[in-house]
């Protein structure tokens, strides 16, 4: 991959995942009953949680998504990486409680690969924000 081709990719995928969050952001705060549904109990006020989770989505993909500054935009991507992070426990939380369904809800076909794009959108993040490289290692001018 020419370095061309890398800035291209990182920027198509740091405007996807940005789209992402704007959609995922807008949904906490405009539908926030099946968010809290699906907070874990040891969460205190989910609400109020959920609630502050659609707005670091929201400045999250916006910051992510800016050209001009790469601090901030490094800033953004390390912010959603922490995101998702710290949503995982909500992700399996609601698996857990899904699968414990007579129906099983909308099963493992649904929760494993949810599960396992847990640490690309991780990853995605911090590269398509410049934070790493891996796993490429581009060579960058000064």
């Amino acid at each position: 991959m020419t370095l061309q081709t890398g800035r291209a990719a990182r920027t198509i995928a740091r405007w996807v995942l940005a789209a992402l969050y704007v959609v995922a952001g807008v949904a906490h705060l405009a539908m926030p009953e099946p968010f809290v549904k699906i907070t874990p109990g040891w969460v205190p006020m989910p609400e109020t949680v959920v609630f502050w989770t659609g707005i670091a989505e929201l400045f999250g993909a916006a910051a992510l998504a800016q050209g001009w500054s790469p601090t901030l935009r490094r800033a953004g991507a390390t912010g959603l990486a922490l995101y998702a992070l710290c949503v995982w426990p909500a992700n399996v939380n609601h698996m857990i409680m899904d699968l414990a369904r007579p129906d099983h809800g909308v099963g493992l076909a649904y929760h494993l690969p949810r599960m396992v794009l847990q640490p690309v959108l991780i990853w995605l993040a911090l590269w398509s924000g410049g934070v790493i490289d891996w796993p490429r290692r581009t060579t960058r001018k000064p």
